[in-house]
């Protein structure tokens, strides 16, 4: 297998980008005249970004997010710049279902969580650890399970 070069790969990354758009646009049923008018991004630019011609800003993508009303996270993973979080496959459904709001995907991995950490506390009951952090909304303080990272 040879490898490809940095100028190959940043023009796959756009490539693939603009077709994760495209998707996303067609199982909205937005056009793409009406998706640049949400975002406010030019209609030509708009479909050279789709074409994979031109690679967005992290600021054009969250301006296209916010016409989708999908995550922003989502557009910026299949961008490359940020990485994938882990979670699975159900995690990633969530986080790519153009239909649901940011808030409503950030409700259900939540429940998922919660479901994820009673299973581990049965399993292991010397296992509760957890990390105090606001809620949803910011306002109260909540246990939660704490990520890898943390």
């Amino acid at each position: 297998m040879e490898d490809k070069n940095p100028i190959d790969l940043v023009t796959d990354l756009g490539r693939d980008i603009g077709e994760y758009i495209r998707t996303q646009r067609s199982n909205a049923k937005i056009s793409l005249r009406q998706l640049s008018k949400l975002a406010g991004v030019s209609n030509p630019y708009l479909s050279q970004i789709e074409r994979g011609l031109r690679k967005p800003s992290a600021e054009i993508l969250q301006q296209i997010a916010k016409g989708l009303r999908i995550s922003a996270q989502a557009l910026y993973v299949q961008a490359g710049i940020l990485d994938a979080p882990a979670g699975g496959p159900l995690v990633d459904a969530i986080h790519a279902a153009g239909e649901l709001t940011d808030r409503q995907k950030q409700v259900l991995l939540d429940v998922y969580e919660s479901f994820l950490r009673d299973n581990r506390i049965s399993e292991n009951p010397t296992a509760q650890s957890t990390v105090e952090g606001p809620d949803v909304d910011g306002k109260e303080p909540v246990s939660r399970v704490p990520s890898p990272e943390e």
